[in-house]
């Protein structure tokens, strides 16, 4: 064979194999538009089936340690309240306490079974949110006296600071804050132009949800990952960078937010359109993020049937610790690459069954264990139980105001 025909031989085998490898786990043709990677998820690759095999024996791991919690009387949340007023178990929570914290938040007292509180409230909205569920159980409740945190951001960090018992819808681990309901339950909330006034009535949401959840088959849900909102963190933007990249994966855009002033703060795209929970089911794989504080949206869509992607845990509400990663959803490290969030994400689309199964997982958790009765059985055991750890009779502070039912 002379040098020409063996370098022919050569080249031919070559391209025969770079055709074959680019190709093989793809039905597309050359004269389609896209490419097969494009096409195509190759699943058959070693690295991810490395990581499918790491990912399949964490959701096998969880299965084996998950127990359900008792549905009855909201048990599933208890231990929460255990846990955010053990610090004050030993020494009890004294009028002095009370005082050394009382610009943390608003002030309110249960005498007699009648509400009161500071004449102002930093979110009026926020106080009414609250006290909804206040003023229906006064009835049961005991004298008592607390502070309410209505910010976005706890209050009582455990290695600085004062020290002593605040109430905060939100917190991480590094706070001894007591965590509530947030407002947003009943009114309030994040407002946006599809939601003005706050996206408020939880129980309007969820009968909402829950009836597009059991009408829209999981096979006719858009396969993408989706996401809406401002760039209230950078933690989003490995997300809208691959949706940029990966269109077919993932629809990822920004919203505007207040604090918008040109493109540069969406990322340097144009806004996109606001998107309600109600188009949010369209879609197959949803993404949960954490805004200032927790998420307000992280319930909502859990009710779409959607396999949701919750990024980061250090962020808190009272449900929470009863939701279980691989269990109820697929947890994402808040520091994500774009690399990591695509692996994951083409995770889910090749184990359509899995996904499903959990999707479904979350939907059930929070439509058996976050009706609005959870809601109020959660504010009347918490307020029982921190009143027990009063160490003195509230007496009526003429300075605070009558709330009455409106």
């Amino acid at each position: 064979m002379n040098k020409i025909d063996f370098t022919c031989v050569f080249l031919s085998i070559f391209f025969l194999c770079i055709s074959y490898h680019g190709c093989a786990t793809s039905t597309c043709l050359k004269s389609e538009e896209q490419n097969c990677e494009e096409q195509k998820i190759n699943k058959y690759s070693k690295e991810a089936n490395i990581n499918y095999q790491k990912y399949l024996k964490l959701i096998k791991n969880a299965k084996e340690a998950y127990k359900p919690c008792e549905e009855s009387k909201c048990r599933c949340h208890a231990q929460v309240i255990a846990n955010d007023l053990q610090v004050f178990k030993k020494e009890g929570i004294s009028r002095k306490l009370i005082e050394s914290v009382k610009s943390k938040g608003t002030k309110y007292q249960i005498i007699q079974n009648t509400l009161y509180r500071d004449e102002s409230c930093m979110f009026p909205a926020r106080c009414a949110g609250i006290e909804h569920f206040l003023l229906e159980l006064l009835p049961k409740l005991p004298d008592m006296e607390f502070i309410i945190n209505t910010r976005d951001w706890p209050q009582i960090h455990k290695h600085y600071g004062v020290f002593g018992p605040v109430f905060s819808f939100s917190k991480t681990s590094e706070y001894h804050d007591i965590m509530y309901p947030a407002w947003s339950f009943w009114e309030g909330g994040p407002a946006i132009s599809l939601y003005p006034r706050g996206i408020g009535r939880w129980d309007n949401h969820r009968n909402t949800l829950g009836n597009i959840a059991n009408k829209t088959r999981w096979d006719d849900k858009i396969p993408k990952a989706f996401f809406r909102g401002s760039r209230t963190s950078s933690e989003r933007d490995p997300l809208v960078l691959l949706s940029r990249e990966r269109p077919k994966l993932v629809d990822a855009m920004y919203t505007k937010n207040q604090a918008w002033k040109s493109d540069a703060d969406t990322l340097h795209a144009p806004p996109a359109r606001e998107v309600s929970f109600e188009e949010h089911c369209k879609y197959k794989y949803l993404f949960n993020f954490r805004g200032v504080a927790a998420s307000f949206r992280f319930k909502h869509i859990m009710l779409c049937k959607s396999l949701v992607f919750h990024v980061g845990d250090d962020w808190l509400e009272f449900f929470y610790p009863a939701l279980k990663p691989w269990i109820h959803y697929i947890p994402v490290e808040s520091n994500a690459s774009k690399q990591k969030m695509r692996e994951l994400i083409e995770f889910a689309v090749q184990h359509d069954d899995l996904a499903r199964e959990i999707a479904e997982n979350g939907y059930n958790v929070i439509w058996n264990n976050l009706r609005m009765k959870d809601v109020s059985c959660y504010w009347n055991k918490l307020l029982k139980r921190y009143a027990k750890l009063l160490t003195y009779k509230p007496v009526l502070d003429t300075a605070l105001i009558k709330v009455k039912e409106k």
